[in-house]
């Protein structure tokens, strides 16, 4: 039997064992409502402040900053809307061409509403420019939201820089760090950040479980509107299980876990450029996600590399989990300048802390074969070749 090399981590992470551990008395045994007054309902009380103050930690925050969410989309939701909802007067935001779908269509939405939305360009490898951002700030600008991590292409953005712009000119600054969060560090205060995004399950902890970062003093409006938990903020029963294991799991990643990361991602790449031709990176080499490979091979379709590499029992993705089914090239791809070929033949490798090199040396064995005999078929690869050969 083939053993499943699962290269998709940028989709969603296996649950580790440690966050399994922490989360299973909250199902049975430690089950009651924080909202409740009685024994059971303070000893869930009690672990919900306890997450709250350890996920509160590692961004710098404080724990009354943190607001516990069903996951990232809806984090993402509540900041731009809810701080939209909030300014009324202020009818204009900025936010840029490679921002995961949940923020472009809340842009979209709030566009229908009578909002001016800006989307900035990015550079060749997924780069906001700093002056292109203060060029686009207007008196009516309330807000910028650009996402810290590329989900597709690994790409970091500088978010002191970007910070330092968004203060000078008093408008908000929010940044999705689903990608990002504990792969690379974040600090509310020397980023300059007003709202953040978390997510769980990139991390080895549960799906459906999220928190939004709210600086103290910001007003924002409600999406949800209850029974007054999270301080009013976002009503519902906390998901006591899932905010356990989100906690838990920003504390299984170490320093040596992003080194061993970043050194199999380049050995991968390496490998890759140096055994199969016509090959393309798809985004930085530097100031990239220690976990995120985008490679396009030309003459070759994603979709269907993804597919013999599944036959393989190898998981991997040709771009965000989220639009997976969907049949537009990806905006991402298009946004720095890819051609169709390039958008065509592009996946994403994500690896994760229990990822080895004995896996990638598995995949590195198997995938110019599968370039091979898909570039057989290719009529592109044929012009591909005449082109090189001149």
């Amino acid at each position: 039997m083939k053993k499943n090399i699962y290269l998709d981590n940028a989709a969603t992470t296996p649950v580790a064992k440690e966050v399994l551990d922490e989360m299973q008395p909250y199902f049975s045994e430690k089950y009651g409502n924080a909202s409740s007054t009685h024994s059971k309902g303070i000893e869930a009380k009690q672990a919900l402040e306890k997450s709250r103050i350890i996920i509160a930690k590692s961004i710098g925050a404080k724990s009354s900053e943190i607001i516990f969410t069903s996951g990232g989309t809806e984090a993402n939701n509540f900041a731009i809307k809810g701080l939209a909802f909030s300014f009324p007067n202020k009818k204009h935001i900025i936010t840029t061409k490679i921002e995961h779908d949940c923020v472009l269509n809340s842009c979209k939405w709030l566009e229908e509403k009578g909002f001016k939305v800006t989307y900035l360009n990015v550079d060749k490898e997924g780069f906001v420019s700093s002056e292109d951002l203060e060029r686009a700030i207007t008196k009516d600008t309330l807000l910028f939201s650009c996402i810290h991590g590329n989900n597709e292409i690994g790409t970091i953005q500088n978010l002191e820089e970007l910070g330092k712009i968004c203060r000078k000119h008093n408008v908000f600054f929010h940044t999705d760090a689903c990608q990002s969060y504990t792969k690379t560090p974040i600090d509310v205060k020397k980023q300059n950040l007003d709202l953040v995004t978390l997510n769980a399950h990139k991390i080895h902890g549960p799906k459906g479980v999220g928190a939004l970062y709210i600086r103290e003093g910001i007003k924002i409006t409600p999406l949800l509107h209850g029974g007054g938990h999270e301080r009013g903020l976002r009503s519902g029963t906390e998901n006591i299980p899932g905010i356990v294991g989100f906690a838990k799991s920003t504390q299984i990643i170490s320093k040596s876990d992003i080194e061993k990361m970043n050194k199999l991602r380049d050995y991968f790449i390496s490998e890759v450029e140096k055994n199969i031709q016509n090959t393309k990176l798809n985004g930085p080499r530097k100031n990239r996600l220690c976990n995120n490979i985008n490679i396009s091979f030309l003459g070759a379709e994603g979709e269907s590399i993804g597919a013999y590499l599944n036959i393989e029992g190898i998981s991997t993705s040709t771009g965000s989990a989220c639009s997976s089914h969907s049949l537009l090239p990806s905006h991402v791809l298009t946004a720095i300048g890819c051609s169709a070929e390039e958008i065509s033949g592009a996946i994403r490798f994500s690896i994760s802390k229990y990822t080895t090199k004995d896996d990638l040396d598995k995949v590195l064995n198997i995938l110019p074969n599968i370039i091979a005999r898909l570039r057989k078929t290719s009529p592109l690869m044929k012009f591909i070749d005449k082109i090189t050969k001149k």
